[in-house]
């Protein structure tokens, strides 16, 4: 008699190598969409200081932004 059980065809190492693989595929998702917010919010920063609504006192809040997206470059390499 054949066997049509797929749990027992898997290894307990081949799903947990599954959910691993599932959950880093989340992760990369979910750094793709914040650098996706982070680019956006450096170029709406650059924008407005160009228009002169940010005054050279406020230049931290673009140093955070980059830090923020160097960070989530950091697994990219």
């Amino acid at each position: 008699m054949k066997n049509t059980n797929k749990r027992s065809c898997v290894s307990d190492g081949d799903l947990l190598l599954q959910y691993e693989i599932g959950v880093m595929e989340s992760i990369l998702e979910s750094k793709e969409q914040y650098r996706k917010v982070v680019k956006a919010a450096i170029a709406k920063w650059v924008k407005d200081f160009q228009l002169g609504h940010i005054e050279i006192k406020t230049v931290d809040d673009l140093k955070k932004l980059i830090e923020l997206d160097i960070e989530l470059q950091k697994d990219d390499f």
